[in-house]
């Protein structure tokens, strides 16, 4: 088994295994850094290189997917307020990331990666504090996590 083959599996072992919140973060985590590639693209100066320009598309339409994704996680009836606010940033962050794709300016970019950044940490905290329950066996395995 070949070095990629085997960090494949690992990977897909991680996600496989991973807890809701968890999961969570490593979208956040990779939503982060498309758009860290995308803006640090965005930022030179397109015209010289062309092919960058598709690159740039890539990645950002990569963490609209992304988001996208995690809007559709959310658990409307159960989340109550929380999933709503949430709702309304991730609709929030695809216009923004729209628009960013469409004029290629990377401050929009940044500023959607800002906010996903405190909101990846919170996940963090959620994610480590109902991991550390669990370890401690005071909560049951699949958590829900509304959001």
């Amino acid at each position: 088994m070949g070095y990629a083959q085997a960090l494949n599996v690992y990977k897909e072992t991680k996600v496989k295994t991973a807890s809701q919140g968890a999961l969570i973060v490593m979208l956040y985590e990779e939503a982060i850094k498309h758009m860290d590639a995308a803006a640090a693209l965005v930022a030179e100066d397109l015209k010289k290189d062309p092919s960058k320009i598709e690159k740039a598309n890539t990645h950002i339409l990569k963490a609209q997917e992304i988001v996208t994704e995690l809007a559709a996680s959310l658990n409307m009836d159960e989340g109550g307020e929380i999933a709503k606010n949430l709702m309304s940033l991730y609709t929030f962050f695809l216009a923004q990331l729209s628009a960013a794709n469409f004029e290629k300016k990377p401050e929009k970019i940044l500023a959607v990666r800002g906010l996903m950044n405190e909101l990846l940490s919170a996940w963090n905290q959620i994610a480590s504090s109902a991991s550390a329950a669990e370890n401690r066996g005071q909560i049951p395995s699949g958590i829900n996590i509304a959001g």
